[in-house]
């Protein structure tokens, strides 16, 4: 005999009778698979399994919260365990209730136990699961077992649940439900079907909601739906709360009250999730992409006076922004049921006029921005300084623009420009000449156009200068700074020399101990780094190259190896030359001769009689390592 469930308004008056309210996401809870909305692709694959007999021993539900994960599992424990007085075998046709439904959808059926896996973490309870997983079901067709949140087991307790999961018995089912499908071992995932829940879609809770409110009683604005079908991001459940609260809040009375009376407007949802006015929003974009900041600021002021968060606007404001990015290439979009009609027409003008790189601009600034403002102590302050950095942006050109325009600039220059011409005086020679020739060349180099156009001048003698005075030898041409040529980069060693040429004696030491060379090519370098080599090490490096040679570089970390680096090719060296000298007879005898002497360094004099050191590799900035004490 079948056991029909109750109808709503047998709840409603059962509700009453007891003085208990049921929350709309108890009362409205789907019963079966039709009422699952935003499920299709898994009720289309469950339909045809259950249809054609191949039925799995073991499903995982995952997906976000509120989406059905715990409904669906009490359903298709309904559906294996079916029965009706016309029907004995599994079926997902629940329309007509049958003997087990109403205990299995209630929770309470002896043969479907859920277990909580947050609160039953253990190989203990998992042991209880394997001992009576042998023993036949009381009632129903199948034993089924539901553990939601899944991912929380222990380890153990997964491993001990392998065989039973792998071979259960034929009247045993598993169903497991979680949200954090990364944290289950893959070995767990192998043995069953998994079935992926899809957030639900705005404009289909919109559409539900409208359906529960009709069914309440309750009057609800079509704006105040739309806020909280946004707010819910694809939660059923969440949505349904959401509503909920609206009711109460607008003081509409329902459920287990006198149903009917209430209403639900947009300004009550507003308040009460503290959202914004999306006209206003789009208001308060249009002054930002203008460049009006007392406009925006004054905007601000406004929302935040009459309860909007600083960051829920500026979350409104990244979410409209990204709306005109999608009605740019994908003007469909518009017609989402969730959006109202200034977001439809006005999104469309913004989506004509901006430019795609103002729009990514604004949305980067909105992302890191909005965690500023919920980071703070005072986020209306933080929320204006983020408005008037968008603002000051809106107008300014990319990087890429900004160098093309400097390049046409130094491309529509004079072929002869202006000549720089020293102070009057005899011409300084030697090492003072090269002093003013760096004095007049621009801090780190500058651009090679730029350079040049600095520092550039004609050796002809200008135009009204007197002649040289009889008896005496002509006047040498003023001095002008040159652009001194950059040497070709060849290797490491080069970079390095240039490091030390810009007195840039930090970044030397790293490039020496922290990097090794796999590919060196004109423009181009790849290289591996050291386990203690500086985050920024590799953006540092494009960036000096860059600025000391006049050019761009392509600077890549590499999955190789590489070579040694400066610092240990060096200590190499240095060790190579030390044991040469440790082998001198000479050097042998006077260490002998002389207890407790050792051998620190190695200089070698050249032709010209310099001495280099030979021992430390010529280099200063790192340190010369002393002789192991076994040969002092």
């Amino acid at each position: 005999m079948s056991e029909a469930g109750p109808s709503e308004s047998e709840k409603g008056a059962t509700d009453k009778a007891s003085g208990a309210y049921r929350v709309l996401a108890r009362k409205y809870r789907p019963t079966n698979f039709s009422q699952l909305i935003g499920q299709e692709p898994m009720v289309r694959t469950l339909t045809n399994a259950f249809a054609t007999g191949r039925i799995a021993q073991a499903w995982m539900l995952t997906g976000v919260r509120g989406v059905g994960k715990t409904t669906t599992a009490r359903i298709l424990a309904r559906a294996l365990n079916y029965k009706t007085a016309e029907i004995d075998r599994p079926s997902v046709d629940l329309t007509v209730p049958g003997e087990h439904c109403q205990a299995i959808m209630e929770g309470r059926h002896v043969d479907v136990i859920e277990m909580d896996a947050a609160s039953h973490t253990g190989i203990d309870d998992i042991r209880d699961i394997i001992d009576r997983v042998r023993y036949a079901p009381v009632a129903a067709r199948y034993k089924v077992y539901i553990i939601d949140e899944v991912h929380m087991l222990s380890t153990p307790a997964f491993n001990g649940l392998l065989k039973t999961l792998e071979e259960p018995p034929p009247h045993v089912k598993f169903i497991f439900a979680t949200t954090e499908i990364r944290k289950v071992p893959i070995t767990v995932l192998s043995r069953c079907q998994r079935f992926d829940l899809r957030r639900i879609d705005a404009s289909v809770i919109k559409a539900d909601l409208a359906r529960i409110a009709g069914l309440e009683g309750i009057e609800v604005e079509d704006a105040a739906l739309a806020m909280v079908a946004r707010a819910a991001e694809g939660s059923m459940r969440d949505a349904q709360s959401i509503l909920d609260q609206a009711i109460a809040h607008g003081g509409g009375t329902m459920g287990g009250g006198t149903t009917g009376g209430g209403k639900v407007d947009a300004d009550a949802v507003r308040a009460m999730l503290g959202l914004a006015d999306r006209a206003r929003i789009v208001d308060l974009f249009e002054h930002v992409m203008k460049g009006d900041v007392a406009a925006a600021l004054k905007e601000l002021r406004q929302q935040y006076d009459v309860g909007a968060d600083p960051a829920a606007v500026l979350t409104d404001l990244a979410e409209f922004n990204h709306l005109v990015t999608r009605l740019r290439f994908v003007p469909e979009a518009a017609d989402d049921a969730t959006l109202s009609e200034d977001e439809r027409r006005r999104g469309g003008d913004f989506a004509e006029k901006l430019s795609v790189r103002v729009l990514s601009r604004t949305w980067q600034m909105l992302l890191k921005g909005i965690p500023e403002v919920q980071n703070s102590n005072r986020p209306l302050a933080a929320a204006e300084m983020v408005l008037i950095r968008l603002a000051h942006a809106a107008d300014l050109p990319t990087l890429d623009e900004a160098l093309k325009t400097l390049e046409n600039g130094a491309a529509s220059a004079p072929a002869t420009p202006r000549p720089t011409v020293a102070p009057a005086g005899p011409a300084p020679a030697g090492p003072v000449a090269g002093a003013v020739s760096q004095a007049r060349m621009p801090a780190g180099g500058g651009s090679g156009a730029q350079a040049m156009r600095l520092v550039q001048a004609s050796p002809d003698r200008q135009a009204g200068d007197p002649a040289p005075l009889a008896g005496q030898p002509a006047a040498e041409p003023p001095m002008v700074a040159e652009a001194s040529p950059v040497p070709a980069l060849k290797s490491l060693a080069d970079i390095a020399a240039l490091a030390e040429q810009h007195r840039d004696m930090t970044f030397k030491v790293l490039l020496k101990r922290c990097v090794r060379p796999v590919r060196f090519e004109p423009g181009r370098l790849d290289v591996a780094l050291t386990e203690d080599a500086p985050r920024t090490l590799l953006n540092d490096l494009t960036t000096k190259l860059r600025a000391w040679t006049g050019r761009n570089w392509l600077v890549s970390l590499s999955k190789e190896e590489g070579g040694q680096t400066l610092a240990e090719m060096e200590s190499a060296r240095r060790e190579s030359v030390l044991l040469d000298a440790r082998s001198d007879p000479t050097v042998a005898a006077v260490l002998a001769r002389f207890p407790g002497a050792r051998i620190i360094d190695v200089r070698i004099p050249d032709a010209a009689g310099d001495v280099s050191g030979e021992g430390n590799g010529g280099d200063a900035d790192l340190p010369a390592e002393p002789a192991a004490d076994d040969d002092e």
